[in-house]
């Protein structure tokens, strides 16, 4: 199992820096970012699509460094009820996909998106309760004639170029939790699965480990994030963990982002790397730095540091004791 990094945080340098550093701190592999929230700093998609020459080079300064990449990113709405919008970030993922088949990785890391509530909505609506019966009828609306059909195209474009995909389930999105992964997946083929990101499910206190066993026994794990979460009790118990408080007003928010070990300690991502071992994963942990609390630098080694006691280097010995 390999420690990665998501390489927005270091948008300020260089391929080859960014490489270079994560290198020299023990990293194996990065998440390149080709569009969407996660901007294209080290991967301009539309520089490398096609191109065989730029693409050789960056293989090239991959190998120098000893890396490998683990997924292309892109994270936007393909499904959002403004066409323009939606059309900007389908022609993202499209070619994050094609771009990914062309250097030969394996995965393109996304979201599920999120319509509007009706054919005539201006915005997204992200509904989580179903009544009034009006926001049941909008969510069938949003599944059944808008999220399914557009990811059977996109599962089938995936297949087409033996990539899959990985669905960062996140609120504000239509997929959030790992229910939603699975009624996506049965609805379209197993290119589409998740990008496994606990962060997201600790807050809404899902609990991760049994998450990885539900989804493994799917599987449909396809990336995993190594992201933190702490939750606030005392914030928490006054207003809840739907919390709309700005990210950088930390005192008064339930929860914030966290480096690894900063909300769950050491021994609970033993237990996260040990569980999604059981279940058959044992590629990438992908570092997100979104810790507001230090910098992207001492965050990430941070991270590195508490993932590397934890990961697994080998793969498993005989069991001789079993015999």
């Amino acid at each position: 199992m390999d420690i990665g990094v998501l390489t927005v945080p270091l948008g300020g340098q260089s391929q080859e820096e960014a490489f270079s550093y994560l290198s020299d701190i023990g990293v194996g592999a990065v998440e390149l970012g080709c569009g969407g929230a996660p901007g294209d700093d080290h991967l301009p998609r539309e520089e490398y699509l096609g191109n065989e020459a730029a693409q050789s080079e960056l293989l090239d300064l991959l190998e120098e460094y000893d890396l490998r990449i683990s997924a292309l990113a892109t994270h936007n709405n393909p499904i959002h009820p403004d066409e323009d919008h939606a059309g900007e970030a389908d022609t993202e993922l499209r070619e994050a996909i094609e771009l990914a088949d062309e250097l030969d990785v394996g995965v393109v890391t996304t979201f599920s998106g999120l319509p509007g509530g009706s054919p005539s909505a201006q915005v997204p609506n992200w509904i989580t309760a179903p009544w009034p019966t009006e926001h049941a009828n909008a969510h069938d609306y949003q599944w059944e004639e808008v999220a399914i059909p557009y990811w059977r195209e996109i599962a089938e474009h995936a297949d087409d170029h033996g990539v899959n995909v990985g669905i960062e389930m996140h609120p504000n999105m239509l997929v959030y939790e790992p229910h939603g992964i699975a009624r996506l997946r049965e609805a379209t083929n197993e290119r589409i699965g998740a990008n496994f990101d606990p962060s997201h499910l600790y807050w809404q206190g899902i609990d991760v480990t049994e998450a990885i066993r539900y989804l493994g026994e799917r599987d449909a794990i396809h990336h995993v994030h190594a992201k933190d979460t702490k939750v606030y009790e005392a914030q928490a118990r006054e207003k809840g963990v739907l919390d709309t408080t700005p990210y950088t007003d930390e005192p008064n928010r339930s929860w914030l982002f966290r480096s690894i070990g900063y909300g769950h300690g050491e021994s609970h991502w033993k237990d996260v790397v040990s569980t999604l071992r059981m279940v058959g994963y044992d590629d990438v942990l992908s570092i997100e730095h979104e810790d507001s609390l230090t910098s992207a630098n001492e965050g990430l080694e941070k991270a590195v540091d508490v993932l590397d006691r934890a990961v697994f280097e080998t793969t498993p010995g005989e069991a001789y004791w079993a015999e």
